[in-house]
């Protein structure tokens, strides 16, 4: 027989198997998120909650969840608006929750991003089958889109590996997630405190020039010259970005 315990699965002999999907549920009704993760969590899910869009987006940075279950109308920052500032950051998939039964608002949600929707009230066996269809495509999905290539550079997120053109390159786990981070959306322009947002749970004590070290290093590594970047670009006044188009280096006179 199997407990569940924080959000992971501990067997009656004691040993833990891998975390399971994490879930965040974002509404502005307590009792609603109350009644979700506790449902959720007896069905095997880790559950982190969000009463508004402005801490939904917060929590997502730092839980990373596998879904995201979203209601539409909040204060503060709607599901709309969480969509539009999140879906530029991260694609992982949603399921709205939400009171309205018009049409448009359906569309509007799926067009902006949504994999799912379900109107309150709902069951929870409902919710509950609608979260694992989800969660099953997009698993069949990760498995052909493992791999991100930008320019001639390609990152293979499952073996860890990345190649610039046929050579290979090693880097440090934290010089791979920022690689990683940048060439998931090449040409958009991240920061220095986003990119240290995103890298939590590596030891920066909180110093956003650390970035800037790291990207030193990575320039050394996958560079053809560091002085010249061709892939990772710094953006005055913000901080850097990966571009896919690659000038011809000019030979030295």
């Amino acid at each position: 027989m199997d407990l569940t315990h924080s959000g992971k699965q501990v067997s009656s002999v004691g040993k833990e198997t891998p975390m399971t999907k994490t879930i965040l549920v974002v509404d502005d009704k307590k009792n609603l998120r109350t009644l979700v993760k506790e449902y959720l969590t007896q069905e095997g899910f880790r559950v982190v909650l969000a009463e508004n869009g402005r801490e939904a987006i917060y929590v997502a940075r730092h839980e990373k969840p596998d879904l995201i279950l979203l209601d539409l109308m909040m204060p503060e920052m709607g599901g709309y608006d969480f969509m539009r500032v999140y879906g530029q950051e991260s694609d992982t998939p949603i399921i709205l929750l939400t009171a309205k039964l018009e049409e448009s608002d359906k569309v509007l949600g799926l067009e902006l991003g949504a994999d799912d929707y379900i109107t309150k009230p709902f069951s929870m066996r409902e919710l509950v089958a609608r979260i694992r269809a989800v969660l099953r495509r997009i698993e069949k999905q990760a498995r052909s889109s493992a791999v991100i290539r930008a320019a001639d550079v390609t990152l293979d997120k499952t073996t860890r590996l990345v190649h610039v053109g046929d050579r290979p390159v090693n880097l440090t786990p934290s010089e791979f997630d920022l690689l990683a981070i940048l060439m998931f959306t090449p040409g958009r322009a991240f920061s220095r405190l986003e990119l240290l947002d995103y890298l939590q749970g590596t030891s920066f004590e909180g110093v956003e020039r650390t970035i800037d070290v790291h990207i030193r290093n990575l320039r050394a590594k996958i560079e053809p010259a560091p002085g010249r970047p061709r892939y990772i670009k710094t953006v005055f006044g913000i901080g850097y970005r990966f571009s896919a188009e690659i000038p011809p280096l000019r030979d030295k006179p």
